[in-house]
């Protein structure tokens, strides 16, 4: 069975557009975070057709777009689990085309810390199962050694173990990438298209959307914190349920940077990895996030005391950070289910994938579950399409703080954004890209423009200028 391409533009700036009564893919691909934007690119690289729809007006809207960043080895995954094994090919896949799309890496390793006699008891558990995951470089090191390393830490450092392979990285350029490859492939991205409801006829699914209809033979759910509901809405019920959870972080100055160049992890629970602190991409030093339950799917607020709370954590494992102005606060939910584990549902028969229960782990994970997708769909098909190779070479903008930035370079134009160091040239490159932003947080996680020190007090009216007729909901002027 052969379907034919959508018709008509795919712009995020063209938010009411409807869809083509004859819209029709291969694959329709639900949600836009990480996992969904990953999918997109793995199936256009097989050669399918492919429709990613997402609800919001750009990608990353939802869970994507707060985490901590981090490339993760999988260490303290739970040994021969699908996440294991999603985290441990997402990871080496990444390493394996960052060099072509420009995707930066921070190399720091990482130190799980012990700080009290309870958690230097467990390190040697953690380490097993880092040996049991391939992990082999990890070890354990003493109070002394690990402070030899990061000699800021408080002196009440019991023992930690070094894990050399965890990094840092963009959370935002990487899920970008993927996308921008999948649109150069022929897939179309659709916003504001939120799935309402599904029916199949026994080949092909039609998904009802906010935008009109879209015909499909195959579906894959990546909906993220609505992914049980995606479910209900299309097959009638759903095996698990989201439960998410708030994780709320702060963000220190970029000359709390020099304090540390190891992340620090803690000792893990059974409910959460804990509180991280580490570098960021950008420059700048974080800790976070909280780990908060609540019901609401769509509220990510932040509140005085548990960021208080966490200034109090970071200070008691770096004591220098005590006289550290902070740059942001924010907050992002988790689609975490009722259990710990990743929720997959494959129904073959009705052409139906489900990736559900995605948490913390999949901005790693995600290349690996795309990959882990793909062979299901394959597995069910019937036939294979032919492997398509990009059109132009993907390169993405560079934002690390590490690496040369557009404003050392010549013909920049204008800094629009001074705290970040933002050219008039990236923001026009941004507005005029292949996956253009459909919102101002997404031209903020595209270029960093307002999300520095004074966190848009002073690049706001250039920007809004800027973006005059771009976004549906224009940008605030002061």
């Amino acid at each position: 069975m052969v379907l034919t391409d959508c018709s008509g533009s795919a712009s995020p700036s063209l938010p009411s557009q409807p869809l083509d009564h004859n819209c029709r893919a291969d694959v329709a691909v639900i949600g836009g975070g990480v996992v969904g934007c990953a999918v997109a690119r793995r199936m256009a690289l097989a050669g399918a057709k492919v429709a990613l729809l997402e609800k919001a007006p750009d990608i990353l809207a939802g869970a994507s777009k707060a985490n901590s960043a981090l490339l993760h080895t999988g260490f303290d995954a739970p040994p021969g689990s699908l996440e294991w094994q999603t985290m441990q090919a997402g990871y080496a896949e990444y390493l394996a085309i960052r060099g072509e799309m420009n995707l930066p890496l921070l190399e720091t390793g990482a130190m799980v810390v012990a700080w009290t006699p309870a958690e230097q008891a467990a390190l040697e558990g953690i380490g097993e199962i880092a040996r049991q995951n391939g992990v082999g470089d990890a070890r354990l090191i003493t109070g002394g050694q690990a402070r030899a390393r990061e000699p800021g830490l408080a002196p009440h450092l019991r023992a930690a173990l070094l894990v050399p392979g965890e990094h840092v990285i963009d959370p935002w350029s990487a899920p970008l990438a993927y996308l921008t490859q999948a649109v150069a492939l022929g897939a179309q991205a659709w916003f504001q298209a939120e799935v309402l409801a599904g029916d199949f006829d026994g080949d092909v699914w039609r998904l009802h959307t906010a935008r009109g209809t879209l015909r499909a033979r195959h579906v894959i759910n990546c909906a993220g914190l609505y992914g049980d509901l995606v479910d209900r809405r299309c097959l009638g019920d759903a095996d698990f349920e989201i439960r998410p959870r708030k994780g709320q972080f702060v963000v220190f100055d970029k000359a709390a940077s020099r304090l540390l160049t190891t992340i620090i992890l803690p000792v893990p629970t059974e409910r959460t990895k804990g509180v991280v602190l580490a570098r960021t991409i950008f420059g700048n030093l974080l800790v976070g996030p909280t780990a908060e339950e609540q019901t609401a799917r769509d509220i990510a607020a932040v509140d005085e005391a548990a960021l208080g709370g966490l200034v109090a954590t970071a200070i008691s494992m770096l004591p220098a950070l005590e006289t550290m102005p902070i740059t942001a606060i924010y907050a992002g939910l988790r689609p975490a289910s009722d259990t710990k584990a990743y929720r997959i549902r494959h129904e073959p028969h009705r052409h139906w994938i489900t990736l559900g229960g995605i948490r913390s782990t999949g901005l790693t994970s995600a290349l690996g579950l795309a990959s882990y997708a793909a062979s299901l769909l394959q597995s069910v098909a019937g036939r294979s399409h032919p492997a398509r190779t990009p059109r132009t070479q993907i390169s993405m903008p560079n934002l690390a703080e590490h690496l040369p930035r557009d404003w050392q370079s010549p013909g920049y134009g204008e800094i629009i954004c001074h705290c970040e160091m933002v050219t008039r040239r990236e923001i026009e490159a941004a507005l005029c890209s292949a996956v253009p932003p459909g919102d101002f947080g997404g031209l903020r996680r595209r270029t960093r423009a307002g999300m520095g020190r004074c966190q848009g007090f002073y690049c706001g009216a250039k920007l809004a200028r800027i973006t005059t007729g771009h976004f549906a909901s224009p940008v605030a002027n002061g």
